[in-house]
């Protein structure tokens, strides 16, 4: 490689330079530098959230078609490009500007707890052996087993253990601490007593996010908390942009399973850090996720939970070493990984139930966890039904002209007053840069109890307000205006924006309906309405209800219950008796494709007006608009 092949990318305000080679593409350029831009699409061009400001127009190549499409001629005219469309031809600056950074993400940890007797499938045991005489020259492995037979009669040991064991069983003076994984394996020998040092891991794998819990499985304790980003999010925002990704090469797939892993030894290591713990005390890691990210962690290829008839490679528990995966416990240590239920209803699912006693409810409720894609569950000790439903790209901030996601300079409340100007709160109580799902929710809301959108969510054009900004093109409503936010740009909510959260609401609500009716259900019938994931959390359940997410219930029997997934998580780490009502679940929940369903256009279609189409599904709506003596159409 020549020197003259060689040119320069600088970052700003980062002040990060790179050396690459000509040709390279600015996006993938800034991944690798590990500076990070806020992409949904993983970088395909098509949701144009991955805007930089190019400071030297000769230095790339011509404006594409994405780019026309996506950027403003305004934003044209300033240098701005997106980043996955530029291609490196000489030296460069480039300046991240505040809307396409990515900040601090306002991630769910916690959720609903129970106690729960303490049960874990590891344990220790503080041996004092006899060493070896003449008179009794039983071996090394044969004399630990022996000193462990109340414990099991039928022990297996790793090979690294092996290997070293003879060594450390004289070094340690016949003073040993082991641990043992379901009574059945040896996964760690340590010199002394050590068993005062047993801990274990729980995580989520989300579409958006990982969790880890790092709890103390001698008294159930959760010592420390800790999340990010997941990583995979570069590749794609969604399930499908993943799938797809991966179903490309064998390199695809290992380049997403590896990533997750950093991802989730990262979030490992600052758990240990705050609780002060050496990783290599940790001796179990339970995972959920959805189906998806269950393949993908495992390295199991997922393209066939995206082609009908959306049958996943399997759904049983999976135990595998720490080793195999990379994850940096004891090496020999297991990680579990919970069944899953079907192709879209995952183990994380299978957390929400634990988590909630749902299966063991005597009355009908509804359990709807809320994310990039949507698990809803219907029924109670004696029958559950489930499905899932594509909702969370919206919600997560793709495809909505200023979405972005629950993170610093997000707006997450929004109201508008009876003289329609808006107030709103930000994450960090900063000037905004975008809306989050939960200010969507609220947006939609407000703009439909002041008339300002109809029934069928389109703009009224007898409303009349400077905030409702209308040309040839599209009509858009102005939330914050340019001198109060961090972008001097409006953040503004199109027609556009409105019909993609009708395209979420209406999956989410279709997928409701028909589990209900399947079951004989009502919302009269309704004990309780769970909802849980980061996303739901941090709604307004009374505009979820005003705009038809959520099934018209009394409030009271709405709970919002967090991060359940991770939860149920950590109920499998501390009790065996978890794991195999986990288990159990996986073969009994039955699942329903809703394509399948005869009804499900129609009842999407209903669902795509604000509320509903039939407004007697909705009183509580209906009465609003009475009581202000106002009409929806």
């Amino acid at each position: 490689m020549t020197k003259k092949s060689l040119k320069f990318v600088t970052f700003y305000p980062m002040k990060c330079m790179v050396e690459v080679k000509r040709g390279a593409n600015i996006f993938n350029t800034a991944m690798e530098a590990g500076v990070s831009i806020r992409t949904e699409c993983g970088g395909k061009g098509i949701c144009g959230k991955c805007k930089v400001i190019i400071h030297n127009k000769n230095a790339v190549n011509a404006l594409t078609e994405a780019e026309i499409k996506h950027l403003f001629p305004q934003e044209i005219k300033s240098g701005y490009r997106l980043a996955c469309q530029v291609i490196l031809k000489q030296d460069v600056d480039v300046t991240i500007p505040e809307e396409s950074r990515i900040g601090a993400r306002k991630i769910l940890a916690f959720g609903l707890e129970r106690q729960l007797p303490l049960k874990p499938l590891v344990r220790k045991f503080h041996l004092k052996l006899r060493k070896p005489l003449l008179s009794d020259i039983k071996p090394d492995f044969e004399r630990l087993t022996h000193a462990l037979s109340t414990v099991s009669d039928r022990l297996e040991v790793d090979y690294e253990i092996l290997r070293k064991l003879p060594d450390l069983l004289r070094k340690a003076g016949w003073d040993i601490t082991t641990a043992i994984w379901d009574s059945c394996r040896i996964i760690a020998v340590e010199p002394g007593d050590t068993s005062d040092k047993l801990f274990g891991f729980a995580v989520d794998i989300g579409t958006s996010k990982i969790v880890g819990h790092l709890v103390n499985l001698a008294t159930g304790a959760t010592l420390s908390v800790s999340s990010i980003e997941n990583p995979q999010i570069i590749y794609g925002a969604d399930v499908m942009t993943r799938i797809t990704f991966a179903m490309d090469s064998e390199a695809n797939l290992r380049m997403l399973q590896k990533i997750v892993i950093e991802g989730i030894n990262k979030v490992l290591t600052e758990v240990c850090e705050k609780a002060r713990v050496d990783s290599r005390n940790v001796y179990e890691v339970t995972i959920v996720g959805n189906t998806a990210m269950h393949h993908l962690f495992l390295g199991i290829q997922p393209k066939y939970v995206a082609l009908s008839p959306y049958v996943p490679t399997v759904k049983s528990p999976i135990n595998v070493t720490a080793r195999e995966l990379n994850i940096k416990i004891n090496p020999n240590s297991v990680v579990s990984v919970l069944p899953v239920i079907a192709g879209f209803v995952g183990a994380d699912a299978i957390g929400d139930v634990l988590a909630t006693d749902f299966h063991r409810l005597n009355k009908p409720s509804l359990l709807m966890d809320v994310g990039t894609n949507t698990e809803i569950l219907v029924g109670n000790s004696d029958d559950i039904l489930s499905c899932s439903c594509a909702s969370g790209p919206a919600f997560e901030g793709a495809k909505i002209t200023h979405g972005m996601k629950a993170e610093n300079r997000a707006i997450e409340r929004v109201r508008i007053n009876s003289d329609l100007n808006v107030e709103y709160k930000t994450i960090g109580n900063v000037k905004p840069t975008g809306l989050c799902g939960s200010a969507m929710i609220d947006v939609v809301a407000e703009m439909l109890k002041r008339g300002i959108i109809s029934h069928k969510g389109k703009f009224n054009s007898q409303i009349e307000t400077p905030r409702l900004k209308r040309d040839k093109n599209q009509t858009q409503f102005v939330v914050a205006w340019e001198n109060e936010t961090a972008t001097n740009k409006e953040i503004t909510i199109t027609q556009k924006d409105i019909a993609e959260i009708q395209l979420a609401k209406a999956a989410i609500y279709a997928g409701c309906s028909i589990l209900m009716k399947i079951k004989s259900l009502k919302k009269e019938n309704l004990d309780k309405v769970f909802i849980a994931g980061a996303f739901g959390n941090y709604i307004n359940p009374e505009n979820a209800k005003f705009i038809g997410l959520v099934p018209d219930v009394p409030i009271r029997k709405i709970k919002f219950v967090g991060n359940t997934a991770v939860v149920g998580a950590k109920m499998a780490l501390v009790s065996r008796e978890v794991r195999k009502t986990a288990e159990t679940l996986s073969r009994k929940i039955r699942y329903l494709e809703l394509a399948t369903d005869p009804e499900f256009d129609k009842e999407f279609f209903d669902a795509m007006f604000v509320p509903h189409k039939d407004l007697n599904r909705f009183p509580s709506v209906k009465e609003y608009f009475k009581k202000h003596h106002r009409d929806l159409k």
